[in-house]
């Protein structure tokens, strides 16, 4: 069997006297200390160091980053610690120095580098973070996407999405189309931007946008929808996406993927009545405008009350909701305040609903709306076409509303105090039968008043007549010549009327 020995020696001076003896036992920190002289005289190599050993002696040994023999000049060399870099652990850029070495990372990297593969270039770096941004990035957009998704299918079941698939015809194929999908109106509006908003109301505000389908379109959101309404809701929604009348804005669809339901009906890109009529100058729509679009207003009224497979009382008729097409065609819009009449009553029970204005006065004190509340607000917009005066502001020297100034003159035969001078001068004999028809729309008692479908009929009548010439007698002589014998009832009715309209 073999056994490594390791054998060591030391310099030992025969001359040492016992005093040195002495001390090296009584002083053992200096044992290991070599005097100068010893050191230079036993370790011949500059790179050695000394040490004194404790059996007496003297044993030196190269200093750290060298190597070889201590004892001789020049004995102790240099060790280069880059040509082992794995015994040195240098994994980076190593440079060689004299009695050491110096590793670090290369220029461009950072990291650890006395451990393999512990040092990463920026670049490396940087893409990884970046990685990690994108790899975080995706999963939070489709966490999104599907807290999104999730959302559309709750709101689209709370806004009774089934409910409408049941009632729209399915062989029509209807229904597909009627329910338009949130990312369809998102694209279309360029996610609702503030830029593509045309109008806004009391009942929300309308985007214009592009279907895919290329269709031009108004999209409406509205402000809110109360939950024990959504069933009313889509039950109009299933009804008026099944009229199809001239003079009615075409509903194309819904979106149930919404908190609130959205609307989407055709666009109609030349504003609205009220705009039209109220511009700056002495000058507005030509009589002949004014009248055709007086009557084509209540053709689309008189279907939705009568000839629609389910009435429709509209409760917010008024000249910002007659919108006009390129050719001035009238088109009834703005459905958000729409009920449909029950078939086994004569009105429905409701809140009051409306603009100041326009709205029935019997509303506040039956608390009913029917068809009849269409009408006299319909009963306005003649006054408006006929005054050029705006109902929700007017206010006479005596304090009487538009309908109620308007009514008042005409009973004593005075209209010329109140006729916009255009309509005067272009309206002839047929400013006293609107007139007419106008007052007639706006009694107090709904039983007095006729249907739409009369006052369609009656203005249709009108507009027949033959035009009569600037010699013969004013609107006003007529109408005068016609009303001499008011009654007190009339005053009465009147009063009630100013009561409902300015409360006191």
């Amino acid at each position: 069997m073999e056994v490594p020995i390791w054998l060591g020696w030391e310099v030992i001076d025969d001359h040492q006297d016992d005093t040195d003896q002495l001390q090296r036992s009584s002083s053992p920190a200096s044992a290991s200390e070599c005097s100068r002289d010893a050191a230079n005289s036993v370790c011949k190599s500059s790179n050695a160091d000394c040490r004194k050993h404790q059996r007496g002696g003297y044993t030196c040994s190269c200093k750290s980053g060298y190597e070889g023999n201590p004892y001789i000049t020049n004995g102790c060399q240099d060790i280069d610690e880059c040509k082992d870099l794995e015994f040195y652990k240098c994994y980076g850029q190593c440079t060689n120095m004299d009695g050491l070495f110096q590793c670090q990372c290369p220029h461009g990297t950072h990291g650890d580098h006395s451990t393999p593969g512990g040092m990463s270039t920026g670049a490396a770096a940087g893409a990884g973070l970046v990685l990690l941004f994108l790899i975080g990035f995706f999963i939070a957009k489709k966490l999104k996407q599907r807290r999104a998704q999730m959302l559309k299918c709750k709101f689209f079941h709370q806004n009774r999405g089934q409910l409408l698939q049941q009632l729209v015809p399915q062989s029509a194929g209807i229904a597909e189309r009627m329910i338009i999908t949130l990312e369809e109106l998102e694209k279309a509006t360029h996610h609702f931007d503030k830029d593509l908003v045309v109008g806004g109301g009391g009942h929300g505000i309308v985007y214009k946008g592009i279907l895919s389908n290329q269709h031009i379109v108004a999209v409406k959101k509205p402000k809110k929808v109360l939950k024990n309404e959504i069933n009313e809701f889509i039950n109009e929604v299933a009804i008026l996406s099944q009229i199809n009348h001239r003079n009615v804005v075409k509903l194309y669809g819904c979106c149930l993927e919404t908190e609130v339901p959205m609307l989407v009906y055709e666009f109609i890109s030349n504003g609205t009545l009220y705009e039209h009529l109220h511009v700056q100058g002495p000058k507005s729509l030509s009589w002949d405008d004014r009248l055709r679009i007086a009557i084509e207003a209540p053709k689309s009224l008189a279907y939705l009350h009568s000839a629609a497979s389910t009435p429709i009382i509209h409760r917010d008729i008024k000249s910002a909701n007659i919108l006009l097409d390129d050719t001035l065609t009238a088109k009834v819009a703005d459905f958000g305040a729409s009920r449909y009449i029950p078939m086994d009553i004569s009105g429905v029970t409701t809140r009051a609903q409306g603009t100041r204005g326009y709205w029935d006065p019997m509303n506040f004190y039956t608390g009913r709306i029917t068809e009849k509340s269409d009408v006299y607000s319909f009963g306005v917009i003649l006054v408006e076409l006929l005054t050029r005066e705006k109902p929700f502001s007017y206010l006479s020297s005596d304090e009487e509303s538009l309908v109620s100034h308007f009514a008042s003159l005409f009973e004593k035969g005075q209209l010329l105090h109140i006729l916009d001078p255009q309509v005067m001068e272009e309206g002839g004999n047929e400013v006293e039968e609107v007139a007419s028809i106008a007052v007639a729309c706006v009694k107090l008692r709904r039983e007095d008043r006729p249907t739409m479908r009369q006052v369609e009929l009656t203005l249709e009548g009108t507009h027949t007549l033959p035009r009569q010439t600037s010699d013969n007698a004013s609107p006003s002589t007529k109408v005068e010549s016609n009303t001499k014998g008011s009654t007190r009832h009339y005053s009465m009715e009147l009063e009630f009327r100013l009561s409902a309209e300015h409360p006191r």
